[in-house]
């Protein structure tokens, strides 16, 4: 083993007491404690306490060191930064440090710690660690990403989680689009009204009027009005369950929660965000931001697909809408990752009222630096991609053809990295995250640690030009 060396960002002292990772030369990290290291697991040396970077010592840290524990960010300009790998935090600091922008490193949805093997706890303590590692002393938040059930709350909560996108997904009646009126007024009656404290005529009292906002007049019609109760009521009421059963399980601690309609089947009209944001207001739901679906298609690991004039027009509907409430919340993009083309668009028109939320392109930017530093383990990951990608696309909205994707055969070493120039190619590798993790997962681990300064700097460069647009310094 190569002699261990200190991480020289990480040193701290704090209340005469030292910490600092080592780097023990095999890729992996030490914590060292030099000083009082009462609820610290480790060996005793010379250097002082060495603790592995363990659930216990990760807790042990974040109770010394405040700066260590995930905060809710209020309505600063925000992005989050999912890491399906637990490595990638320090490389995103580099990124986010000296925009401005207000950072989520721990991000993760309970389809993602299905697909990975990871524990909510496990994504907090490896943000933690990132932050630790880079020596961040600024606020960071975590998210706990896509909550669809009650149960699903307690565990995020139990890990330090500050931020709750709520998923009401299941509880959006997409055929509302097309229903008739009479179908539309049969429906209604069906609500949960007691959960929506209200009544089909005190809502038709409030909603049949028209509505100036900051350049765009709603008017409600009778079908434009129950076509949006229909839709999204259900979800309002479920969002209402979901926030009552976070305020019991956080007992007072703050926290900030985000509705999200994105992954839905039809696009969120304004007079819907309009219709949405009013109830959720009025059942006393607080909220720091709203995903609607916009125009178009957000796609995963590719740009947007779509008139991005189109796009300009629907988001800057939607502000108006959110400006009507006074910049109470913010506008969220979902599925965010390497929109270049919308993040302009989004802070222009927010004035940074804006999160930006992605997930799987630090993973793609995994693979693209094993495709540069050894391409043969590249080849069989590609390889094994395209074997399972008609499987594992069926829960994402994506449309990468196959035949698009050479096989590893065809492909010299030099052209390996060029796949992630490729759309069909950033699609297949995308989505078969889970499999690949299943079938390469602890290779792949190893050949980042061995290479950290290198995926960092992938890391760095790639959410370089995510954030440039969204810069508030």
């Amino acid at each position: 083993m190569i002699a261990p060396s200190t991480i020289d960002a990480s040193r701290v002292e704090h209340n005469g007491i030292t910490y600092y990772l080592i780097d023990t030369g095999d890729g992996d990290r030490r914590l060292v404690v030099l000083g009082d290291s009462t609820g610290f697991v480790g060996l005793t040396s010379a250097d002082g306490l060495i603790c592995e970077l363990t659930a216990a010592n990760a807790a042990a840290l974040r109770e010394r060191l405040e700066w260590l524990r995930p905060v809710p960010l209020g309505l600063r300009t925000s992005a989050g930064f999912g890491d399906r790998l637990g490595i990638a935090t320090p490389g995103h600091i580099a990124a986010v440090r000296g925009t401005g922008v207000a950072p989520i490193f721990a991000q993760q949805s309970v389809r993602e710690n299905t697909r990975t093997g990871r524990t909510p706890q496990e994504v907090v303590d490896d943000a933690m660690w990132g932050v630790f590692e880079a020596g961040w002393r600024e606020p960071w938040g975590a998210d706990a990403d896509h909550l669809k059930l009650v149960a699903d709350i307690p565990t995020f909560v139990a890990a330090g989680y500050t931020f709750f996108t709520i998923d009401p997904g299941d509880h959006v009646d997409d055929a509302a689009e097309t229903d008739s009126l009479s179908t539309l007024q049969a429906k209604v009656r069906a609500l949960d009204w007691r959960t929506l404290k209200s009544s089909l005529d005190e809502t038709r009292a409030h909603f049949l009027n028209a509505f100036a906002l900051d350049g765009v007049t709603l008017s409600f019609d009778e079908q434009t009005l129950l076509k949006a109760v229909v839709k999204y009521g259900g979800a309002i009421a479920h969002t209402a369950r979901m926030h009552d059963a976070l305020r019991d399980h956080t007992e007072g601690r703050p926290f900030e929660l985000e509705m999200s309609v994105d992954e839905t089947g039809t696009t969120t009209s304004l007079h819907e965000h309009f219709y949405i944001a009013s109830e959720l207001t009025r059942l006393g739901v607080t909220f720091v931001s709203l995903a609607p679906r916009f125009v178009g298609r957000f796609e995963k690991g590719v740009d947007y697909i779509g008139d991005l004039d189109k796009l300009d027009q629907n988001i800057a509907g939607h502000a108006a809408v959110m400006r009507h409430f006074g910049n109470r919340y913010k506008l969220s993009l979902h599925t965010g990752s390497d929109k270049f083309g919308v993040y302009p668009i989004a802070m222009r028109h927010t004035e940074g009222h804006v999160h930006l939320k992605t997930a799987g392109t630090s993973y793609l930017e995994a693979l693209h630096m094993i495709a540069s530093v050894d391409p043969a383990f590249f080849r069989e990951i590609l390889d094994f991609a395209r074997d399972r990608y008609e499987t594992d696309r069926k829960s994402y909205h994506v449309s990468a053809r196959l035949e698009q994707v050479a096989r590893a055969g065809d492909l010299t070493d030099s052209q390996l990295p060029e796949l992630f120039s490729q759309f069909d190619a950033r699609q297949v590798l995308h989505v078969t995250f889970g499999s690949v993790l299943d079938a390469f997962g602890d290779r792949l681990a190893a050949t980042l640690k061995h290479n950290r300064a290198e995926y960092y700097g992938y890391i760095q460069r790639h959410f370089d030009r995510h954030l440039e647009a969204f810069k508030t310094v």
